[in-house]
Parts: C-alpha cells; sequence; structure tokens
C-alpha cells in the first residue's frame, strides 16, 4: 500500500533502485543535490541539475517539464553522502508563473523501477515560494529513508543553495536559470500546420519521418537530448555551467562521454563505474545484521565522527531529529485527518435535506470513520518509528561515557580521570507526550556558550506545585552541585575550575560533596564581601584574557592566573548582590564564555523583581532548566514543547563522593 506522506512524516525504502516522478501545474526544472551528515552540500559537483544532469547514482531530468522523472540507485550513491535532496524550482525568465501558489500544488510519487508506488507527497501550502525542497532520502542505520520536506523559498534557487552551503549560490543558481531558458526558447517553436502524420519537426525547421512506434512531437517530452531533437556531437556538452565537472549529460560520471544503455532503448545503468564490486568486510560481532525484511539492528556510533564519543553525539542528536520529525508527522496527520472530517461534515450540514433522516447520520459515520482509519495509520506509522527509536535507545544508552550518562549507568563504576577535554555534557533528558518512557539525551556542546539558570522558582509545572519554596531551592541546588560535579570529573586535572556565591549560605547541606572532596579552590563566598571579591576576581580575568587575545598577546598573560575554564554558581540571586555586582554579573553572563567563564544561576526570577526590566537581558542570555520535570523547552522547527527531565542521584548511591574524590586526588598529583 502506498504511504501517503505530510511534512516530516518519513517512510521506509525497500528497494535501493527507484524513481521518482513529479508533476506540477506548470513546467519546472529538476535538480539534486548531495549532502554530509550535516546537510552541507560540499560544493557544486555534488549538485545534479539540467546542465549537468548525473551524479553517482542520481540522474535528473534535462529539460524544465510539467512531468519529470529523477532515476535513483542508492547503492551507487557516495558513502560520504548521507542525504539526497530532491529539489524543484519554477525557470525564470519564460514568462511562466513565478511563484507556486499560481500554479497547483506539485505531487511526487516514489516508485520501484517496475513502477509500484511506495510513497507520494502532495506539496502544499506554497505561496511565494519558486523554489522547494519537495523530499529527502536519507541513511539511518545502514537503511535509507524517504522524508516529506516541502520547504519552500521564496528567494528561488539562489536562497535554497545558499542554505544547503553552496559556495557562489546566487551565480550558480543564475547559470541554471540562464541554461534551462535558452533550452526552452530553442525547444518551444511555434506551431506548424500541414505536418502529415508521422512527421516530426526539428528545432531547426527540417522534418524527419518518426521512428516506428514513435508518435509525432513525442520524441522531446520522452528524453530527447538538449535542442529538442537534435542530437548533440560527441563531447558535446549543451549548458555548461562555471565550475561543474565536464561531463555529458547522460554520460557516466567519469566525463568520458559515454551514453547509458537507456539512449540505444535498453535500460538505464545507474552503477558507478569506478564502485567497487567485491563484497563488503564481514561486519564485527558487535553489528549484528537484520534478518531480510525486518529493520537493521541498532549498533551504538552509528554515525560520523573522528571519535567514538563523537559518533555517539551524533547518534543521540539523530535520535532527537527522528523523534521530532516522527512527532510532527503523526501530529500533523492527525490535525489534517481531523480538518478533513470537520470539511465532510460540513458540506453534509450545509444541505437541508441531509439533516433529518438517515442520509445525514450516513454521511457523519463515513466521515468519522474515515477519520479514525487516517489516524489509525499515522499512529501505525509513529509506533514504528518510535519501537525503532526506543531499540536504539536501549543499545546507545549503556555505550555513552561519563559526560554524556546518567548517574545510574554502570559506567560511573569504571570512571577514570580522562586526559582529553571533552566534547559535550548531558544536562538531563528531553521526552515528547506521545511517548513519555522514550527520552533522548539533552546534550550541550563544550566549553558552554551560553550559562545556564536552574530556575528554583515555582514555574507552573505540576511537580513544582507539588512542592513547597524550600524543597524546590534545595533540589535546584542539588542539581547545579551535580552538574559542577560532572563538569569536574570530564575535564583533565587542572582544566576546569569551580567558584561558588552562597551569599546567605542556605546551600551549604547541598554544597557539602564539592567542600568534603576538596575540589573547590576557595570556600563558598558569603555577605557581600564574598559576592563583591568573587565578581572582582572573575571580571578582571575576563578583561585581562580579551586583551590579550586582542592584542595578539595570548602568551604573555600573568604568570599566576588561572587559565582554565571557570564556572561561578550563584546561589539566590540577588540576596549579597549590590548594583555594582549585578553590572558584574551580567557582564560576565555577556563576555564570559567567549573567554572560558561561565555562570550558573540558581535563582526564582520572582525574587529579583525589583530591578524590572534590567535584569531581562540577563535572564534571556541564560539556557532556563529546572529541578522538577517541566514542558518548558520550545522547539520552533517543528512546534514541540519538550518536557526536560533533571538528572538525578539514586537513593543511598555512593557514586558522586567517590567521583569527586578520583578527581580531587588527580588535582592534587598535578599540582605536585
Amino acid at each position: 500500500m502506498t504511504a501517503e506522506l505530510v511534512r516530516g512524516q518519513n517512510h521506509p525504502l525497500p528497494h535501493s533502485r527507484l524513481e521518482i516522478r513529479v508533476t506540477a501545474g506548470a513546467p519546472v526544472l529538476a535538480c539534486a543535490t548531495l549532502g554530509d551528515d550535516r546537510g552541507t552540500v560540499l560544493g557544486v559537483d555534488w549538485i545534479a541539475h539540467p546542465g549537468s544532469p548525473t551524479l553517482p547514482g542520481i540522474e535528473v531530468s534535462r529539460q524544465a517539464a510539467a512531468g519529470l522523472r529523477f532515476h535513483v540507485d542508492l547503492e551507487a550513491v557516495p558513502d560520504r553522502a548521507h542525504l539526497v535532496h530532491v529539489l524543484l524550482a519554477l525557470p525564470e525568465g519564460v514568462g511562466g508563473p513565478a511563484r507556486f501558489g499560481t500554479t497547483a500544488s506539485p505531487f511526487a510519487a516514489v516508485t520501484a523501477t517496475d513502477g509500484t508506488e511506495i510513497a507520494s507527497f502532495t506539496i502544499t501550502g506554497l505561496e511565494a515560494e519558486s523554489a522547494v525542497i519537495a523530499l529527502e532520502l536519507y541513511r539511518r542505520q545502514g537503511a535509507w529513508k524517504v522524508r516529506a520536506v516541502g520547504q519552500g523559498y521564496a528567494g528561488g534557487l539562489a536562497e535554497l543553495f545558499g542554505d544547503q552551503g553552496v559556495p557562489q549560490a546566487r551565480e550558480f543558481a543564475a547559470g541554471i536559470q540562464e541554461a534551462v531558458a535558452r533550452h526552452m526558447a530553442s525547444a518551444i517553436q511555434a506551431p506548424l500546420t500541414g505536418a502529415p502524420d508521422g512527421v516530426r519537426v526539428r528545432a531547426d525547421g527540417s522534418a524527419t519521418a518518426a521512428q516506428p512506434g514513435q508518435s509525432a512531437g513525442g520524441a522531446a517530452g520522452a528524453g530527447a537530448s538538449a535542442g529538442a531533437g537534435v542530437t548533440p556531437g560527441p563531447g558535446a556538452t549543451p549548458h555548461q555551467l562555471p565550475g561543474t565537472p565536464g561531463q555529458q549529460p547522460g554520460g557516466t560520471a567519469d566525463g568520458q562521454g559515454q551514453q547509458p544503455a537507456a539512449a540505444a532503448g535498453g535500460r538505464v545503468d545507474y552503477t558507478h563505474p569506478r564502485r567497487r564490486t567485491t563484497a563488503p568486510p564481514t561486519p564485527p560481532p558487535a553489528s549484528p545484521q537484520a534478518q531480510p525484511g525486518q529493520a537493521p539492528r541498532p549498533v551504538a556510533g552509528d554515525a560520523t565522527g573522528w571519535s567514538m564519543e563523537e559518533r555517539l553525539y551524533n547518534q543521540v542528536w539523530g535520535m532527537f531529529e527522528d523523534l521530532a520529525r516522527a512527532t510532527a508527522a503523526y501530529r500533523s496527520a492527525v490535525d489534517f485527518a481531523e480538518s478533513r472530517m470537520d470539511q465532510e461534515l460540513d458540506r453534509v450540514l450545509s444541505d437541508p435535506r441531509s439533516r433529518i433522516g438517515g442520509t445525514g447520520d450516513a454521511a457523519r459515520e463515513a466521515a468519522r470513520a474515515k477519520r479514525d482509519r487516517l489516524t489509525d495509520q499515522a499512529r501505525e506509522a509513529l509506533d514504528r518509528d518510535l519501537g525503532q527509536l526506543a531499540a536504539e535507545s536501549e543499545v546507545v544508552e549503556p555505550a555513552l561515557p561519563p559526560a554524556y550518562a546518567r548517574w545510574d549507568n554502570p559506567v560511573w563504576h569504571a570512571y577514570r580521570v580522562p586526559m582529553d577535554n571533552p566534547m559535550a555534557l548531558r544536562l538531563g533528558d528531553l521526552h515528547l507526550p506521545e511517548r513519555t518512557d522514550l527520552r533522548i539525551p539533552m546534550l550541550v556542546r563544550l566549553p558552554l556558550e551560553r550559562g545556564l539558570w536552574i530556575d528554583s522558582g515555582r514555574s507552573g509545572s505540576e511537580a513544582a506545585l507539588m512542592l513547597d519554596e524550600g524543597q524546590l531551592r534545595r533540589l535546584a541546588m542539588d542539581n547545579a552541585v551535580g552538574h559542577a560535579a560532572r563538569l569536574l570529573a570530564a575535564y583533565p586535572p587542572g582544566e576546569f575550575t569551580v567558584h561558588v556565591i552562597d551569599a546567605a549560605g542556605s546551600a551549604a547541606g547541598s554544597l557539602a560533596p564539592l567542600v568534603a572532596a576538596g575540589v573547590l579552590n576557595q570556600p563558598p563566598a558569603t555577605g557581600a564581601g564574598g559576592v563583591a571579591a568573587v565578581l572582582a576576581q572573575l571580571t578582571q580575568r575576563v578583561d585581562l584574557v580579551q586583551m590579550a587575545i586582542r592584542g595578539g598577546a595570548a602568551d604573555s598573560l600573568p604568570p599566576g592566573l588561572d587559565t582554565a575554564e571557570q564556572l561561578l554558581i550563584v546561589n539566590d540571586f540577588p540576596h549579597g548582590f549590590d548594583d555594582r555586582a549585578v553590572t558584574q554579573l551580567r557582564y560576565l553572563a555577556d563576555e564570559g564564555p567567549a573567554v572560558g567563564v561561565h555562570l550558573m544561576m540558581v535563582a526564582d526570577r520572582e525574587d529579583a523583581t525589583a530591578y524590572g526590566p534590567v535584569l531581562d537581558p540577563l535572564w534571556r542570555s541564560l539556557l532556563r532548566v529546572t529541578p522538577v520535570a517541566d514542558d518548558h523547552l520550545a522547539d520552533p522547527w517543528v512546534g514541540h514543547a519538550w518536557t526536560f527531565e533533571p538528572l538525578t542521584m539514586p537513593p543511598g548511591s555512593q557514586i558522586l563522593r567517590r567521583v569527586l574524590e578520583q578527581v580531587a586526588e588527580a588535582r592534587r598529583a598535578w599540582r605536585r
């Protein structure tokens, strides 16, 4: 059964050789781009377009038309390419429509080579856009999937290519449009009268008899080469764009000008001429093969990266994206089903004759049944995707390094102080209401680009409302200590320093693990004098490092300056802060991260209302997290509100004490 996709929805591809058939309300030109694991197109030689229509495993149409076909062989796509984007654009300068909003919605169908339809997507909602990413084919755990994208660009191909990182995107897009416009001008002729049946008119005005089995005028639309019936001579490269490889349209990727089998009437051979024909090496036992017909078994570290840590980071990020897109597709499908039911009911009720008797009741039941069927299909697809992600999470979670792992992960029992700086840190977990037990690690890159604000106020979540003010403040400070301990454990000895401001001394219980282990360079600062001293010290460090960097004299810093990354934990702000201290704190939040000084605020915003809007830039500059579960993290890309779940220490666990003792011992050994 064909999968009718909506924006964001994905579907597995059971075949490697595919056709993508596109129909539109006006002639469109086709392009395809290959992207790396981050979606970046590494150059113009990774783009197939009418002037250079073939890439390894990809072939696009050579001319603009209302009906196009893309030929795809996923096995021949280079290993470096993780994404294939199918692009459509309206030709410019040919008198056609300037935006998709004035034409019928484009339709794309992914089919097998025998014509069996696998998935389809109607690209609705386009208005001022003149170029669109229709579909995305992407690798996931060794298998390929198709995703409905439908991302339009009012700036046309130039804006689209620029968004994908193509160098000189505007000039390159203009070259494509110019080539297509020249071809359309030469291919579209005034209608001629009196041409007998079976005679085909060439672009130059001469007539030749049509080949047996071919109707007059059918050659150009059936894939004739550039020139609308005039075949280029050997080595000719019509509409070649600057910067693209010299390649015969329809030829092989090695630029030798050989035509594929389809040019002689046979099947197209999509095999890359330099592709290895030997069997790949047998995978190690840690990467078990899936049974035929089953999804590939998940493997920890199944992503790109120079190290296992980077591969796991990229894999977790991929899991986050997959969960976001799958849920967005499900919610969009449910909204569509509800909207469709409402429209059908409105049509029925608009006729007074159907409001009475059995006709109206039957129509209502039919509309509801159709709604339920569409919703069930969407839920089935969502459950399939979430089941695959849950299986991947079960494999990935035990393989995470300490900086990425929960406190109950056994990796902490084998913890050793690292010798290299970490790549990222886990702050908590993220999940969505469609499946609350499927939690994705929330990883932030290190060094921190933004400070953290652990909100100790009653934010309005159910979990926060169940606790009193004192309990929330204690939980917030416990979370801050946990984050500080993870940072100290993730960095090599001497590469990370923690400062604490506890003006009222109310966090002594939470800070006890840090103080007892001796991982703080100085005791927590208390009172107004302690606040002023710590802020002055860190402000001076920021000033000195900034001046050294700007003056190109980074090696001339004072000998006693601590060059390690600095973290300042502030508890119960604004208690103990005067106007000068508040100004210094804002300065550290704005300028500190660039020179290695980071801020972690534990505060209730209501306590600082006396400052009014003066502190608004401070709160906005910090990443807000909570000590209890709260759905405050918005994802504007897909419209989700993610629920953040903080990391908690297992009851009775001694892991924090043991880890901090190892960190302290390593720091003492490093100072000797």
